[in-house]
């Protein structure tokens, strides 16, 4: 009886198989007939929140565009595992590209990783660590802690205030990165301590759970802020059953829908949130490009939150539902989109080749370009961002010189109506609608990619491993970016030391200049040089050889920007591993003019997709580069 039983089960199991397998060839075959010529993966780690469900529908909507795609959609269910699984079965089905949002970077990372080696792979709201992945959608989530920050500043009056502060999953980058903007933007009101965290995993029912044991301690709560507006709704929950009312809630999301961050605001159950755009239709669209193999695709964009109160629910609700772009301006041959251009100078070959490619693509695309060089001087950069809004431009691009002392001209130029994009350089100024965009580079992204090379490199080393950095213009974001990105990565690292750190001007004069400076400090101790640029890493190279050693061997280099220059010298061993800064810029600079004029909203952040070389791969990349 068992072994009849056993044959029926063997019999089962195998028509099963087959029947699979006939539905997949005839899922494929269906496919070929309908003329479907690529078929998107989308996983989901569950569909509780509101937030995705609108990311699902804004990647239908946005899909229905092209006859040729076919979207496969999974939900995990609330388990980091099954969408693992869910993963694999999606790799199976035959997927040409997979779109991912993820709530566990810790578990899928190593699986993320192993679909990238295969197929592209686009990451939306909550980052994966890394960058094994083609293109990032999301938010700074730094920013929009530091916003929740200010705006709970504002709520709040002097006294004693307590915070509960109710984040994600432990260990995600979005949630320590929300979490530590909020907090470094409250150290100015020592009146104001986070009483309790709470890690409720992105689920209202847990945030309600958390929430009301902590209350059972202490009810002397003032605020709450809450990572999404779902786990701010469990609060409210919480709140409303301990009969608090006067406790002012911000969430983080704003979308559309019955528990959605808008309805909340509008209802009075959230006092505010921050909108985190889902990204769907982005995604899509990018989507499309890669797989049309088109040239230019970024690896991240950064899209722009906004605070929703009461005071402006109304009008932002409108303003999500309107579904037409209304262009700026009529653009004819006669009155061509006109362009400010306030570069910072010419103090490398990286910077004469983003010149050029800015002039460009001006050229090509019909646009009427303005340039000024200012020199390396902040002084003529404002005067020329000056000139530039006397003239009534339709648009001013700069590459900052340093990251402060900005607020006041760009605060004139939002005064005149004239958005700003910022070209490779970042600014800290004290209102982020100051500026309409940045495209360029991650420059901590670099600075932790060179030392994460050099920590690979030199690893099973016994002995000190002694470095000497030379730094870019004083205040420059990539000087400050690079030394930041470099430094997270060797702090973990004991036998790693920067045994000098010195200011230079990204000049090679200067690098030669500081590094023969450097060698009669410590000679032949130093293991690494770590150059910001190439000009001061070539400098270098000629101040190591005059001391009478050789580089690339006595002394290992790393250096940013990948210029042509650079790559000879790592060609010919005198340089070590240098990584991307890719300065042709000049095409998606004008893309995002043309789309803005034509009354689309530019992502805050355009981030260049950049590569990494070493003696191996560049004498191939020689024979490509432009610069």
């Amino acid at each position: 009886m068992k072994e009849a039983r056993y044959k029926i089960l063997f019999f089962f199991v195998a028509f099963m198989a087959l029947l699979s397998l006939y539905s997949c060839s005839n899922q494929t075959a269906t496919m070929q007939d309908e003329g479907v010529k690529y078929l998107i993966g989308v996983s989901q780690p569950n569909l509780n929140e509101p937030w995705r469900v609108v990311l699902n529908d804004e990647i239908k909507r946005d899909a229905g565009a092209y006859p040729d795609l076919r979207v496969i959609f999974t939900d995990g269910g609330n388990d980091s595992k099954q969408q693992e699984e869910d993963l694999h079965k999606l790799i199976g089905y035959g997927i040409d590209l997979l779109i991912i949002s993820l709530d566990d970077p810790i578990l899928l990372t190593p699986t993320i990783t192993e679909i990238y080696e295969k197929i592209p792979v686009i990451v939306l709201g909550r980052g994966v660590t890394g960058y094994d992945y083609t293109l990032y959608i999301g938010t700074d989530n730094r920013l929009i802690g530091s916003k929740a920050a200010g705006y709970a500043k504002q709520l709040l009056e002097a006294g004693d205030n307590r915070i509960v502060e109710i984040l994600g999953l432990k260990g995600s980058p979005t949630v320590d990165e929300r979490s530590e903007g909020f907090r470094e933007a409250l150290t100015d009101r020592k009146d104001i301590v986070i009483a309790e965290s709470l890690y409720a995993d992105w689920q209202r029912d847990k945030s309600e759970d958390l929430l009301l044991k902590t209350l059972e301690k202490d009810t002397d709560i003032d605020l709450i802020f809450a990572h999404n507006d779902a786990m701010a709704l469990g609060a409210s929950i919480a709140l409303k059953k301990k009969g608090l009312t006067d406790v002012k809630i911000i969430g983080v999301d704003g979308v559309k829908g019955e528990n959605g961050g808008l309805n909340l605001v509008k209802d009075s159950t959230l006092t505010g949130t921050f909108t985190s755009p889902t990204g769907g239709g982005e995604a899509i669209r990018y989507a499309v490009d890669i797989l049309n193999k088109e040239k230019g695709i970024p690896k991240k964009i950064i899209l722009r939150s906004h605070p929703i109160t009461i005071d402006n629910v109304h009008e932002f609700g409108e303003r999500e539902s309107s579904t037409q772009n209304k262009p700026v301006r009529q653009i004819t041959e006669a009155a061509p989109i006109k362009i400010g251009f306030a570069q910072v100078g010419l103090e490398s070959g990286w910077r004469l080749a983003h010149t050029n490619s800015v002039i460009h693509a001006a050229k090509e695309e019909g646009i009427e370009l303005l340039y000024d060089n200012a020199l390396q001087q902040q002084d003529k950069q404002i005067e020329s961002i000056r000139k530039f809004i006397a003239m009534k431009v339709d648009f001013i691009v700069f590459s900052p010189l340093v990251k402060t002392g900005w607020d006041v001209v760009l605060g004139e130029a939002k005064q005149a109506g004239i958005p700003v994009i910022l070209s490779d350089r970042e600014v800290k100024v004290s209102d982020d609608s100051l500026w309409t965009a940045y495209i360029g580079s991650d420059f901590v992204e670099e600075g932790r990619r060179a030392a994460r090379w050099l920590t690979q490199e030199m690893a099973g080393s016994s002995e000190q491993v002694s470095i000497v950095e030379l730094q870019g213009t004083k205040d420059s974001d990539p000087a400050v970016g690079r030394k930041v990105g470099f430094e997270e990565i060797i702090q973990d690292e004991p036998g790693y030391r920067i045994v000098q750190s010195l200011q230079g001007d990204f000049t090679l004069e200067n690098g030669k200049q500081l590094m023969l400076e450097a060698l009669g400090q410590h000679g032949k101790d130093i293991d690494v040089v770590y150059s910001h640029n190439d000009d001061m890493a070539l400098g270098a190279i000629q101040a190591i050889e005059q001391y009478g050693l050789k580089p690339g061997k006595d002394i290992k280099i790393i250096s940013v920007d990948a210029t042509r220059a650079a790559l000879k010298a790592l060609g010919t061993g005198k340089l070590n591993f240098v990584v991307e800064c890719n300065p042709l810029l000049g095409p998606q600079l004008m893309k995002a003019v043309k789309d803005y004029m034509a009354g689309k909203e530019l992502p805050m952040k355009i981030i260049t997709s950049e590569g990494v070389f070493t003696q191996d791969t560049a004498k191939r990349a020689l024979a490509r580069r432009e610069y």
